[in-house]
């Protein structure tokens, strides 16, 4: 994706919508996507951006929603990347996009979940990416406050 100019990858993004919204591709074709700030580019972010206004402007935000949060545990798996849940920074930066995208009603699970993720991971400082375990313990608690909530610049939204 990164390497199409922004008008083709546009009518790219357009045919995937139009394929997915009228099921002739199923949502499984999302498992690929994992919506981090490390692991999507500004290319695949326009690309899953198009995509999923056209499928809003087309099913409804409700419906749509209803889709991607589907109890079918293959929807389910297949979207679990586009909505990260165990990950503070990465959830932060999924809903930041969604909502720098117009999207932000999808996001109101995360949100709640994210509410609780603190109240989840104080308690227990062994899962620390950090690597310092041998550190002190107030050490540790600065990886709460260097996590930015707001890192999503809006860089990689296109204009039309």
């Amino acid at each position: 994706i990164h390497r199409y100019e922004t008008n083709h990858l546009r009518n790219i993004a357009h045919f995937f919508a139009h394929l997915l919204v009228t099921g002739a591709l199923q949502l499984s074709v999302l498992q690929v996507v994992v919506l981090t700030e490390e692991s999507t580019t500004s290319s695949s972010r326009i690309f899953l951006k198009i995509v999923l206004q056209d499928m809003s402007e087309e099913l409804g935000m409700k419906t749509l929603n209803d889709r991607l949060k589907s109890t079918d545990y293959k929807v389910a798996e297949a979207v679990k990347g586009m909505f990260p849940s165990n990950n503070a920074p990465a959830m932060r930066f999924a809903i930041n996009y969604y909502t720098s995208i117009g999207l932000g009603a999808i996001t109101e699970e995360m949100r709640e979940q994210l509410k609780e993720l603190p109240l989840l991971t104080a308690g227990d400082d062994s899962d620390s990416d950090s690597g310092s375990d041998s550190s002190s313990g107030s050490s540790s608690t600065g990886s709460y406050s260097s996590s930015s909530s707001g890192s999503h610049s809006g860089s990689d939204s296109d204009s039309s």
